[in-house]
């Protein structure tokens, strides 16, 4: 991980106490590696990015049957027994992921990850790996 998001985790820990409710936060490439994450369990975090480049596909999926040329997959909300799993476009080739209660204020949530993004920018960007980089 370079220092850049390492650094990263006191942005996304600014997220996290900005809304009650909110459980764990990643940042992932489009590849599905986790890059930056704030909650206390590690493998939750590899996890959740996996888990967020799989629906990117699906949505992805969806999204070619919309009339628009670009396909862009801006936001998915998923409500499930507990909680809930965002996943919104962070920059190119990456996505930040939030799970949260089930109490949690959904407008907020969406509200604060686009601040977050739109702060953040370029420094989300997930650069595309070489096939040599990729994994089998």
């Amino acid at each position: 991980m370079t220092q850049r998001l390492m650094n990263m985790d006191w942005m996304l820990k600014d997220l996290a106490s900005s809304v009650p409710g909110i459980g764990h936060i990643v940042l992932l490439s489009a590849d599905g590696l986790c890059m930056a994450q704030h909650g206390d369990d590690r493998d939750a975090g590899e996890r959740l990015a996996a888990a967020g480049s799989g629906l990117k596909s699906l949505a992805q999926s969806v999204a070619m049957e919309f009339p628009d040329e670009e396909h862009d997959v801006r936001m998915v909300v998923l409500e499930l027994t507990g909680g809930f799993f965002y996943l919104m476009s962070a920059g190119s080739r990456s996505y930040l992921a939030v799970t949260a209660s089930a109490e949690v204020s959904a407008t907020m949530v969406s509200q604060r990850m686009r601040d977050l993004v739109l702060r953040l920018g370029e420094h989300l960007s997930s650069a595309a790996r070489a096939p040599e980089q990729a994994a089998p």
